[in-house]
This record gives C-alpha cells, structure tokens and sequence, in this order.
C-alpha cells in the first residue's frame, strides 16, 4: 500500500517516529515559520517597553510624538510578519496532523479487513470501530499538538528565558523556580490521565457496539414490543459512557488554572527586586521602560509554561490511545492484485470444526472433488452445512486437512486462498449501488452475461435505470430472490477454481433454479462447485453428496446415497419423491 522509496527511511507503521520522519518536508516549513514566529514574539516585549519608556519621554519633553509614531509603525509591520508566518505554521501543522489520521486509517482499515473472524470477534465490533476511528483521530490530535507546542511553547520558552537573563540573571532565576513546579505536578498527573483515558476508551468502545446492535435489531424489537426494554439498556450504556467521559476530562479541565498560577508566583519576586531595580538599590538599574518589558515578558513565559505543563496531560492522553491500535499498524503486505488460480483437485480428510465456544459441530469429514463436479452438502438442521461451506475461508481454524492441489489451505495466505476460493453465504452483502457495480465491483467484464445466467434480465430490463439502477443499502430496492440471484450472479463473474453457494436458490421456483443450475453445469467444467442445500430437487444431477449427520459424513452418487444412507433418502421422500422399482425414488 506504501512505497517505502518514497521515505528517506524505511516506514515502520507501528512507530510513532516513521510518521513524522515521513512528513520532513511538511515539519521543515513547520520549523522556519515556527523559529520566525515565536523568535519574532520578543519583539512584543520589546516593543512595549521601547513606547511606555517613549511615553514618560515624551511627557518630560524629552522626546515627540513622531518618535512614538516610528515605534508604533515599526511594531506594527514587525507583528504583521510574525502573525503571517504564525498562519504558515499553523496551515502546515494542520496538514501535518491531516496527513497523519489519513495514514493511520488507510493502515489501519489495509489490517482490519484482511483480519480473521476470530481475531475481529476478540477485539468487538465497538471496539473495532472506536480504535479505528476515535482513537486515530486521538493521536493524530495528540501529535499535532506535540509538534504546535515544540515551537508555540518550547522555542518560545527558551526566548523568553534569554530575555529575562539578558536584563537581570539573579532576578530571571529567582522568578522562574516555579514554572517547573507545574510541570512536575502535570507529569505526576501520567497515572491517573491514563487510567482514565483507557477506562473511556473502552467505555466508548462498549456504547458503539451497543448502537450498532440496537440500530440492526430495531426492527425485531418494535415488532416484539422490545423498545422500551432496549431503550432503557441503551441509556445505561449511555450513562455509563458519559461518566467515563466526565471522570477522563475532569482532569485535563480542573488543572490548567492551577498550572497557570503556579507559574506566576514569580512576578511577587518581580514586583520587588525590579521596583528595586528602578529606584537603583538592586542588582541592576533599569528605567521604567525595562522593568515594563521584563514582566511583560514573564508574563508570556508563565503562560506559556501552563501550556507547556497542559500539554503533559494532552501527550498522556494520547499515549492511551496509541497503546489501543498500535498492535494493529504492524505492517502487513497484502497484494491488491488477485488473479484466479489454475483447477486442481479438491481433498478434505478426516475435517474437524470447533467454535471457540467449545461446542463441536464437525468431527470427521471426507471427501474429494474434481474440476467439472458439482458436490452436494445437506443434512438435517444444524448438522453443520453452513459451517462446512465457511470452513473453506479460514476464518477460524480447523483439525484434519484440506487440500486444494496438493497444498493445506490452512497454510496459504489470504491472497492465495482468494484465487482459489469463491463464496456466496446467506448474507447476500449487496452494495448501495448499481446493479452492474454490484457485479463487477471494479473488476473488468460484462455484468449483463451474468444477469442472463441468474434468469434476471427481464426484471432488470424493466427498472428505471436498467442496470445502472442503484438498489439502495443491502439490496433493500430488490426482493429476496432478486438480491440471492444478483449477489449468485457475482459470485458466478468472480469464477473461481472452487466455489461454495450456501443455499443460492432458497428464494427461487423450481424453473428458475433448473435453469441457473444448467448454466453453472455447462459453463464452469474447470471448476469445482460446492452445492449446500436442504432442497433436494437438483441433488440427483449433482456428482457427489455428501449427508452431514452428528458432525461426520456420508459420501456417494444419489444412487448410491438413496440405498444405504436412511437419513437422506427419508428427506428426499419428504419433498415429494416417488418410490422406484427396486426401493430407490424418483419425482
């Protein structure tokens, strides 16, 4: 996803240094804007004793009023230049922090996707979805503010500090002993900052999966009568996120104005010493104008030196939220560039599936399949059909083998499994847009071959758009049969070496379905077809069953299945078959 030849150094994402070494170019006019700036704020100091000083000059007629004018115009075009390289910076830290959320989501969304359904199930969806948004945005916040502070308080610190040494050194070390004192406190601050940033964090991950799941079931609970039982459960998840929130913020509110007084404490020493100075009995003799530019300078630098001790508590807060996804920008290749795989010969032997719940659904399962065959999976409910068709994917791991020429699937990567692998589960996973961006999905092709094989051309020929008609979230435009045929036809156009339908004509007549099934027989002769149904019509033209009872398999032709699997042929006579001579059945 990332040219690392772009960097001067390698881009390791799971490091916060790479993200700023990445954007140098950005950080250098983020320096020179920052350096002008905050260099360029002594000047105010400055400035503002030079006309107090003029001021008392002018009123003893020492000095007249175009002097003032001078210092004032002088002023005025030295803030303007500060103040335009102020917006220099302050643009390009934006875009800085900008680039930073942009390349911490796109890792972060490259990670997610290609994560396996038990690792997705471990983290939560809420979780999931408040790392990947919420706590991004966090630290791309906490970095920006990080660079902003290196120059609106570090270098400006600094200047200050020369400043106030340049006049009177006794009296600048004297008045700045307390600054520290509020950093100490802030840093002091680290444990409980984090305690409850994480609690919130959490909390927030809690409330997201909480509204996911009462917006996907609002339907089932206005119908029950459930609102108000779910409503109620929903606001103490509400409440619960609130004081989490309230208890992380309070914090990082209540101690800024402590920071703040903490840090002029000095000016007591300045208003002493620096009369002293004034009336020649101190350290130094000054004039009115330099004691004026000396508090107005410690002026800014103890306000400074709250943002800086603020910031502490901002970084802390951060630091939580990059501890959260900092396991999931470790940096992963996944190639993009997906072609299909050449046939081979599909083997599962002895096939063994666990949920991590404990509970065992398939125990000892084999068979094999050939390109050009199209194998049948049925069996009673809950036997495991679903389950055995998703086993394929790899989302949760497996005992015994499977085997797609020769090679464990188990030990192929995503990529790899993706060219063999093709899936239509009952979840049709259709797009809110067209109907031939539905099918395609960017890929090259004739979405309209594929419309003609699921027996919908007519239907689509009749829309509005045709099929440029866009059919809303989920395929909500479409009846159930149109969206099993439309997300079947998709499948069909990836064509893949295997590919599993997990029950694709539960929604259709039977001349539909005969005539689906005649298409995937005479045009996928290379590929292997994996059938899993609990409507037996077809079974008889298919070249394999397989009968799924108590996790393990009965195997053979429809023939051979009718005579010794009892199970099977009791549920094909269920569905309207007639005995045959001989003891087998026919329709």
């Amino acid at each position: 996803m990332y040219n690392n030849d772009d960097y001067r150094t390698k881009f390791i994402p799971d490091r916060i240094s790479s993200y700023f070494k990445a954007e140098w170019v950005v950080l250098f006019v983020i320096s020179v804007s920052g350096l002008i700036y905050n260099i360029g704020l002594l000047a105010g100091p400055w400035f503002e004793g030079k006309m107090t000083g003029c001021l008392v000059d002018i009123l003893g007629g020492k000095a007249a009023f175009a002097d003032m004018a001078v210092l004032a115009g002088s002023y005025v075009a030295v803030i303007a230049v500060v103040q335009i390289s102020r917006f220099i910076k302050r643009l390009f830290v934006r875009r800085f922090s900008n680039n930073v959320n942009k390349r911490m989501k796109l890792i972060l969304y490259n990670n997610l996707v290609h994560r396996s359904k038990i690792q997705l199930d471990e983290g939560g969806e809420g979780n999931v979805m408040t790392k990947a948004m919420q706590d991004v945005d966090d630290c791309a916040e906490g970095m920006r503010k990080f660079t902003t502070e290196i120059f609106d308080t570090g270098v400006a610190l600094a200047a200050y500090a020369g400043m106030l040494l340049l006049y009177d050194w006794r009296l600048a070390l004297l008045s700045m002993l307390f600054p520290p004192v509020s950093y100490m406190i802030a840093e002091k601050m680290k444990g409980i900052v984090q305690r409850t940033g994480a609690a919130y964090k959490e909390q927030a991950g809690t409330l997201s999966a909480a509204t996911l799941e009462r917006v996907s079931n609002a339907m089932t609970y206005r119908i029950y009568g459930q609102e108000q039982e779910r409503r109620d459960a929903y606001e103490k998840n509400l409440s619960a996120y609130e004081k989490s929130a309230v208890r992380a913020n309070i914090w990082n509110a209540a101690f800024p104005p402590v920071y703040r007084v903490i840090s002029m404490v000095g000016v007591l020493f300045i208003l002493y010493y620096g009369s002293r100075n004034v009336l020649g009995t101190g350290w130094k003799v000054w004039d009115v104008a330099t004691f004026t530019t000396f508090v107005s300078c410690f002026t800014k630098l103890s306000v400074k030196s709250s943002h800086a001790a603020k910031l502490f508590n901002a970084v802390h807060k951060a630091q939580v939220s990059w501890k959260r996804i900092k396991p999931l920008l470790k940096e992963e290749k996944h190639d993009g560039h997906i072609k299909k795989s050449d046939p081979g010969e599909l083997t599962v032997s002895h096939l063994g599936f666990t949920y991590p719940d404990g509970s065992t659904i398939l125990k000892d399962v084999s068979f094999s399949a050939q390109p050009g065959q199209i194998i049948g999976i049925t069996g009673s409910v809950a036997s495991g059909k679903s389950t055995l068709g998703r086993t394929f994917l790899c989302e949760y791991p497996y005992e015994g083998s499977i085997k797609f020429s020769g090679d464990e699937i188990r030990d192929m990567d995503n990529a790899r499994r993706t060219e063999i692998f093709g899936y239509l589960g009952h979840d049709t996973e259709l797009f809110n847009d067209a109907i031939d961006n539905n099918i395609l999905l960017g890929t090259e092709g004739s979405a309209w071959e594929y419309i003609q094989a699921v027996c919908m051309n007519h239907e689509v020929s009749e829309m509005e758009n045709g099929i440029e008609t866009v059919i809303g979230n989920g395929g909500s435009k479409l009846s159930g049969g149109q969206a099993q045929r439309l997300a079947l036809s998709r499948t069909m156009h990836l064509d893949r070496p295997v590919m599993i339908l997990d029950d694709p004509f539960s929604a259709l007549d039977r001349e539909t379905e005969q005539g689906i099934f005649q298409y995937l027989r005479n045009h996928y002769d290379n590929s292997i077809i994996i059938l899993i149904s609990h409507r037996l019509y077809l079974f008889p033209e298919l070249d394999k069953i397989v009968w799924l009872e108590d996790g393990k398999a009965v195997t053979g032709t429809h023939d051979e299945m009718l005579g010794r699997c009892s199970g099977y042929a009791g549920l094909y006579y269920e569905q309207g078959a007639l005995p045959r001579e001989g003891g087998a059945f026919h329709e």
